[in-house]
């Protein structure tokens, strides 16, 4: 396994694609107008969070070619404009200003984000905004603001899990600049980041999170591979990397399976309450002897010695349930990418298509809910 692999991190669940509000912020005002939507204060500071990114943005032949560049950002960023090129020669991926700039934020993550469920259900919570539809989760460009938001769930008896982002899209909308928050990870991960964020500039469906996160998700594991092509070490450690994760995923879809049946059955709030802390017990320590059997770190760790809860799991499917559906059509058109993006953009047209598309779940066979 990649001992720098992104493990070491927060679960990519929690990190890729923060904000996708974007080009409603000028659209705040009408907001109100919608059942479900986010105040006009939460836009505001989304907005001026935005313009202080776009503000540090610089060139990235400049700062390779400025002499006071620690060496180690120099040699990431060029890594950065042979992964881009790669994007546009290789994977047809968006020719644009995206990933071309550079911005030095001072800390750690971008925004943060918080993901909730009720208490007695693995599906999310929305929160919709113009033009960009409605998603899964709140993006905050200020920590503080973002555990406050989750505090004020948690009160009202929802699960929440607040996590820090290193990068984001505002779909082509705004040249996106390379964040000093992305070069805490490895080489690779930081290269599958750009493909990932870019496949999201190619091709998003407003208020269909899961569609177009595993969309994504499908892009930056062919982006890497065909990256990795002529590296074949290289390329078996990504390969078993990637079956670990399809393997915490399942584990991680079992345990919503087992959840979802548990929520439904006719038992009083303390009992639910106690099998739900024994099945999430259970999962997270499945997951940890997983990762000791094969020396490697999920990422999940934290979130297991906190506690795991239904906004983990519902966060999780978010990125992984549609994934098998798009590894299918990839396959089905000969994994020719231009060939796949046309096939996905007819099924992103149909919503009864993009559900059959992610009909069969990440899961494998789950043991039953004890009644």
């Amino acid at each position: 396994m990649l001992a720098d692999s992104r493990r070491n991190a927060p679960p990519k669940a929690f990190f890729p694609t923060a904000l996708r509000l974007l080009p409603g912020l000028l659209l705040a005002p009408v907001c109100v107008a919608f059942s479900g939507c986010a105040s006009v204060g939460y836009l505001t500071q989304a907005a001026h969070g935005e313009w202080r990114v776009l503000h540090e943005r610089v060139p990235i032949a400049r700062v390779i070619a400025n002499p006071a560049t620690p060496s180690a950002v120099r040699t990431r960023l060029q890594l950065v404009q042979d992964a881009r090129q790669f994007a546009v020669t290789d994977l047809d991926l968006p020719d644009n200003g995206s990933y071309r700039s550079y911005a030095n934020l001072h800390r750690p993550f971008v925004v943060w984000n918080v993901v909730a469920t009720p208490q007695f259900s693995v599906e999310p919570l929305r929160w919709c905004f113009p033009i960009s539809g409605c998603v899964d989760y709140r993006g905050y460009f200020h920590e503080r603001s973002a555990r406050a938001f989750g505090a004020r769930l948690a009160a009202r008896g929802n699960d929440v899990r607040v996590a820090g982002v290193t990068a984001y899209s505002t779909l082509g909308h705004f040249a996106d600049p390379v964040l000093s928050t992305m070069l805490r990870y490895s080489d690779l991960d930081l290269v599958g980041t750009i493909f990932h964020e870019l496949a999201h500039q190619l091709y998003y469906v407003p208020g269909d999170s899961e569609f177009d996160e595993s969309f994504a998700m499908t892009v930056e594991a062919e982006g890497l591979s065909r990256w990795l092509g002529g590296r074949s070490g290289e390329l078996q450690k990504y390969t078993a990397e990637q079956r670990f994760d399809d393997s915490v995923d399942r584990v991680l879809a079992a345990a919503r399976s087992q959840l979802q049946r548990l929520y439904a059955m006719p038992l009083p709030d303390a009992r639910k309450r106690v099998r739900k802390r024994a099945i999430l017990s259970a999962t997270g320590e499945r997951i940890l002897a997983m990762e000791s059997a094969a020396h490697v770190h999920s990422g999940y760790d934290e979130l297991i010695a906190e506690g795991l809860n239904n906004a983990d799991l519902a966060a999780a499917a978010t990125y992984s349930d549609c994934v098998p559906g798009f590894e299918r059509l990839l396959q089905q058109n000969d994994d020719e990418l231009p060939l796949f993006y046309a096939a996905v953009r007819r099924i992103g047209r149909d919503p009864r298509a993009r559900r059959a598309l992610c009909a069969q779940s990440a899961a494998g066979p789950a043991p039953p809910a004890q009644p």
